[in-house]
């Protein structure tokens, strides 16, 4: 496993995270642009998580539904397979320990296709400032069950803000790039 991990490594306050779903690829593109940009930000930049090009990683587990919930369950092996244990997976493993190694004040998720600012935890503030930048609504529920999320367990069950902001993938990913840039540059004086 090969997971790239960048920006302010010592001690960030904000960890962003792309392409938990590897048929969500605008996390990828938009993270490497401003760190390209910004090669000396304070947010802690991993822009790829899963590598395959489904929503589900290379063994069929859908990482948003691995890591070790009180509310995990085991599934039907479908497109939201939890896999046969929590944090089965090592790149549920691979957060997991980032998360506790730099213990962020908030945690960033970039998703698609919904077009909402979805929260968990204490995010409500934060996912109403981010909704102020890109128009979104803000969610505070996604609408359909998510046992072993990584929003239930960084979140609600580690008590760190955490968004998900839910991007639109009707648009090419440049027209993301500004709003998107916005959002990471108000984060940082988070």
């Amino acid at each position: 496993m090969d997971i790239e991990i960048f920006g302010n490594l010592n001690n960030p306050n904000v960890l962003v995270i792309g392409v938990f779903h590897g048929d969500e690829p605008q996390g990828n593109w938009l993270i490497r642009k401003y760190f390209s940009e910004n090669p000396k930000t304070k947010l802690a930049l991993i822009p790829c998580l899963n590598k395959s090009l489904t929503r589900v990683n290379s063994n069929g587990v859908d990482l948003n539904r691995n890591f070790p919930t009180k509310n995990w369950k085991l599934t039907e092996r479908n497109e939201f397979f939890g896999g046969e244990k929590p944090a089965s997976e090592e790149e549920t493993r691979f957060i997991i320990n980032t998360v506790e190694k730099f213990t962020p004040d908030i945690i960033l998720t970039l998703h698609a296709p919904f077009k909402v600012v979805n929260y968990d935890g204490d995010g409500k503030n934060i996912a109403e400032e981010i909704s102020d930048i890109i128009g979104y609504p803000v969610e505070a529920n996604i609408g359909y069950p998510t046992p072993g999320s990584f929003g239930t367990w960084a979140g609600v069950e580690k008590g760190i803000p955490t968004i998900t902001l839910e991007l639109d993938e009707e648009v090419n990913v440049e027209e993301l790039e500004k709003p998107v840039f916005r959002i990471f540059r108000m984060l940082e004086e988070k």
